[in-house]
């Protein structure tokens, strides 16, 4: 990756009780996602990347340096913008006027993204004569975000979006986000504490622990490896990609396949034939077996290479990382288990996955 490709952030600064050290480098297209617990800097990294916060380092987008040595632009002359936890809308103007105020300040001929454009991407077209107030969470939220996008900015920084919004408001505006990572040529930098918003939206990860980068790369990848610092968390699983090839109307299931093979997953009538779809594979509903047992209830049964064996990770407990085809699943079993089974690298065996979950 080249520097007119890319984002490079490098920040070393300390705070009251917290300190924080990183160097990253981050493709220029797509959502990356800033992930780890509450506390561990997230937002401290994305404000030192918006110049909120007055620290030593370096900061350079798509080739052009925002903060280096002696330079250092302000926050209103960094191509940015950001998206806070709560919407900051101005209450006495309408959505239209809301959307404009930052339209109109953006010359003419420096307008990357138009106005129908951005009131198209997140559904705003019969919202343009409400008030904020009579808004939704969700309805206020995607305003915000379209207001940011029509200042046409070289970068979005998100941070925590939908942690102020209810389970409803969020199902109804992450689709919208999803489209914006489909449409936009603009690098987001989201951060968030959610794997579930993560395991949708992302496209590339940083995972940070006390002001550190613990683990960062393309989503997929990151979370199928057996380092992953994360990979004992009761939702750590693996993310496939794949297409939603039948639908069984008599058993309400879906047929989701992948690169390597496919999988029975509940059905949604909100997904159709044909339709490319993310789905999760927790470590923790597989297990193995030397053979493939048809007379028991698991529905999915996958032959598979066993990849990696990382023992005791935890005490009595060992990772196993397999491959179905080119796609990496991970299994969280008991050390025990491992021995009593005499598992090995390179072993073929049949993964037995208890649930699979689309990514909604």
């Amino acid at each position: 990756m080249t520097d007119s490709r890319t984002i490079h952030a490098r920040f070393q600064c300390t705070f009251p009780g917290f300190s924080l050290d990183v160097d990253l480098t981050l493709p220029g297209t797509g959502i990356t996602a800033l992930f780890g617990h509450s506390g561990c800097g997230k937002t401290t990294l994305l404000r030192c990347m918006a110049g909120l916060h007055n620290a030593p380092g370096t900061m350079t987008v798509l080739g052009e340096p925002w903060q280096a040595g002696e330079i250092i632009r302000p926050v209103h002359k960094r191509s940015l913008a950001y998206v806070f936890q709560e919407t900051h809308l101005f209450p006495h103007l309408n959505v239209r006027r809301n959307l404009e105020f930052g339209y109109r300040r953006i010359p003419a001929r420096e307008r990357q993204i138009g106005f129908e454009d951005a009131v198209h991407w997140l559904g705003l077209e019969s919202h343009l004569a409400r008030m904020p107030a009579g808004l939704s969470g969700g309805e206020r939220q995607r305003v915000a975000i379209a207001r940011a996008l029509l200042t046409s900015p070289r970068l979005l920084l998100m941070d925590e979006p939908l942690s102020a919004l209810d389970l409803a408001s969020k199902q109804e505006i992450l689709p919208y986000l999803e489209r914006l990572r489909d449409t936009l040529a603009i690098p987001i930098i989201y951060v968030s504490h959610s794997t579930p918003e993560v395991a949708r939206l992302a496209d590339h990860i940083v995972m940070m622990e006390a002001g550190r980068v613990v683990a960062q790369g393309p989503l997929r990848e990151t979370l199928a490896g057996t380092d992953n610092p994360f990979r004992l968390e009761d939702n750590a699983g693996v993310l496939l990609e794949g297409r939603i090839m039948e639908l069984d109307d008599q058993w309400h299931l879906a047929l989701f396949r992948f690169e390597g093979g496919q999988l029975w997953l509940r059905r949604d009538d909100r997904v159709k034939t044909g339709d490319r779809v993310r789905v999760q594979v927790l470590a923790r509903d597989i297990s193995l077996a030397l053979a493939e047992y048809s007379d028991q209830s698991i529905q999915n049964l996958v032959p598979a290479t066993i990849d990696q064996i990382d023992p005791d990770v935890a005490p009595g407990v060992t990772l196993v990382r397999l491959l179905a085809g080119p796609t990496a699943f991970l299994s969280r079993l008991t050390t025990r288990a491992v021995a009593q089974l005499g598992l090995t690298p390179g072993m073929q065996v049949w993964m037995q996955i208890k649930s699979v979950a689309l990514v909604e």
